[in-house]
C-alpha cells in the first residue's frame, strides 16, 4: 500500500543542513508501524512527505498505485481527503461543533451527507466509546476523550493510510494507553496502514515493528 525510498529531505536557507537521507519503508494493509527518533530528526517532516503535504529532495513515495510526488496540489488535495486520516497531538477539534458533527466533517467533505453518512458516525462513536458524548461540545470533554473523538473522525471516512504524529504526548498513562489501544485496533479493523510517530517506546511497542529515523535512514 505504501513503499517509500531512498527519501532525503533537508531545510534550505543560510543555515541549511539535511534532515534525514535514504529512508526506505514498506507498508501494506492492516501494518500499524511505529518511526521513533530524536527530537529535530524529521519525524513529523517524514509524515508531512508521505501526506504530501511537503516535497522530498530526493526519492519516491507511492500510495495505493499512485506517485505521491507526481500529483499536482489539487490531486493531492483530493488523496487526502478520500485516502488519508490524521491524528495529531493538539486534537483540532472543532470548538463550535459537537462531538457527533466533528465525527462527520470528513464524511460532509466527501459529500457523503446521507443516512449512511449518519450511521457510519453512529457506529465510530460506538466505537470510541462515546456514543452518549454525541451532543457534547468539545469543552465538555476530557483530553484522552478528545483524542478519542480524533481517532473517531481520523478513521470514519475509511481511509486507507491513518497517520498519527505524537497522539498521546498530552495525555495522562492511562487515557494514553486507552487511545494508543483504539488506535491500533481501529487500523486493524479497517484494514487500514498506520505509522505512528513517537517519542515513547511505551508507544512505540503497540506497533507491529518499531523503527527508529536517523539521518541516514530508518532502523529497526
Amino acid at each position: 500500500m505504501l513503499s517509500i525510498r531512498g527519501l532525503a529531505k533537508s531545510f534550505p536557507g543560510p543555515r541549511a543542513r539535511a534532515v534525514f537521507a535514504g529512508v526506505d519503508l514498506e507498508l501494506a494493509a492492516g501494518e500499524y508501524v511505529a518511526v521513533r527518533g530524536e527530537s529535530g530528526i524529521g519525524k513529523s517532516t517524514l509524515l508531512n512527505l508521505v501526506a504530501g503535504l511537503d516535497r522530498p529532495d530526493a526519492g519516491s513515495i507511492a500510495f495505493d498505485g499512485l506517485e505521491v510526488g507526481r500529483l499536482g496540489d489539487d490531486a493531492l488535495t483530493e488523496l487526502r481527503r478520500r485516502r488519508m486520516g490524521f491524528v495529531f497531538q493538539a486534537f483540532h477539534i472543532l470548538p463550535y461543533l459537537d462531538v457527533a458533527q466533528n465525527v462527520a466533517l470528513p464524511l460532509a467533505l466527501n459529500g457523503v451527507l446521507d443516512g449512511a453518512g449518519e450511521a457510519r458516525v453512529g457506529e465510530m462513536l460506538r466505537a470510541v466509546g462515546l456514543s452518549e458524548r454525541a451532543t457534547s461540545r468539545p469543552s465538555e470533554l476530557s483530553g484522552g476523550e478528545l483524542q478519542r473523538v480524533a481517532i473517531a473522525r481520523a478513521l470514519v471516512h475509511r481511509p486507507r493510510l491513518v497517520l498519527a504524529d505524537e497522539p498521546t504526548g498530552n495525555l495522562d498513562p492511562e487515557s494514553a494507553a486507552q487511545v494508543l489501544e483504539l488506535l491500533r485496533t481501529s487500523v486493524k479493523r479497517e484494514g487500514a496502514a498506520g505509522i505512528l510517530v513517537t517519542h515513547s517506546p511505551v508507544a512505540a511497542a503497540t506497533a507491529d515493528r518499531v523503527y527508529t529515523l536517523t539521518a541516514t535512514g530508518l532502523r529497526q
